[in-house]
């Protein structure tokens, strides 16, 4: 077998190829394509950021909007009322956040046109009278009979002193009772005594400011076995108002 001289050897090993090289233009390009890719997910993320913000601040205008109009629209509803008696004016603040369905209805029956002093109101309250006077318990007017009878008044009128007050029954409160009839059953009654044992049967909406002395007044009038005062008493008219 013929040897391989080593000078051979050395010229083989010379003709082998080494490891191929990588061209500067195969770099440029790959680097190019890396880039593009980066700054295309770059934008993405960017354009779907502002699409998030911009719908949380829309959903958050609308939100505002709404609160700004309903609390405009509470602003604006008259917050007082001038009760004019035949036995003198009574001023009752009305609560319109506490009681709002009450209140609305009470509204309800007067126009809403401005005049100088105030508001024009429907003839609803005009020369409602008082139909139900109770010593040391309540005054109440209507156009009809109570939905609540007299020995309900009565008894429970007994017991109110055994039970735990809270404002929204302290005396001079202005309710109304509750019940399901149409605006002809709406009444107006003022209390001259705590009565917390009334809340399933009446809805507090309001309170006297001015003339606790009128209600009294009408308080102490005569009244025959049913409560019903023996000289006619009545609302004259009643004025609301965005300011005492």
């Amino acid at each position: 077998m013929a040897r391989i001289k080593p000078q051979a050897l050395l010229n083989q090993s010379k003709k082998k190829k080494g490891p191929s090289r990588i061209s500067i233009s195969t770099i440029v390009v790959c680097n190019l394509v890396v880039a593009v890719v980066v700054l295309s997910l770059v934008t993405t993320y960017r354009h779907w950021s502002q699409r998030s913000r911009n719908t949380l601040e829309t959903q958050s205008h609308s939100f505002e909007d709404t609160n700004a109009v309903s609390q405009q629209k509470n602003y604006d509803l008259p917050g007082y009322a001038d009760i004019n008696t035949s036995k003198g004016l009574i001023a009752v603040e009305l609560f319109k956040d506490a009681s709002p369905e009450a209140v609305d209805k009470f509204l309800d029956l007067w126009t809403v046109t401005s005049t100088l002093i105030g508001f024009d109101q429907k003839d609803h309250f005009k020369g409602m009278p008082f139909h139900r006077v109770i010593k040391n318990y309540l005054v109440q007017a209507g156009h009809s009979s109570s939905s609540i009878p007299i020995e309900e008044w009565t008894a429970k009128g007994k017991l109110r002193g055994r039970l735990d007050t809270s404002p929204k029954h302290e005396a001079f409160m202005l309710g109304t009772p509750k019940n399901k009839g149409n605006n002809k059953d709406f009444e107006l009654l003022i209390t001259t005594a705590p009565i917390p044992d009334l809340n399933d049967q009446l809805i507090v909406f309001g309170r006297v400011l001015k003339g606790e002395d009128v209600v009294q007044e009408i308080e102490e009038v005569d009244t025959d076995e049913h409560f019903q005062p023996k000289s006619q008493i009545g609302i004259i008219s009643i004025v609301l108002k965005r300011e005492l």
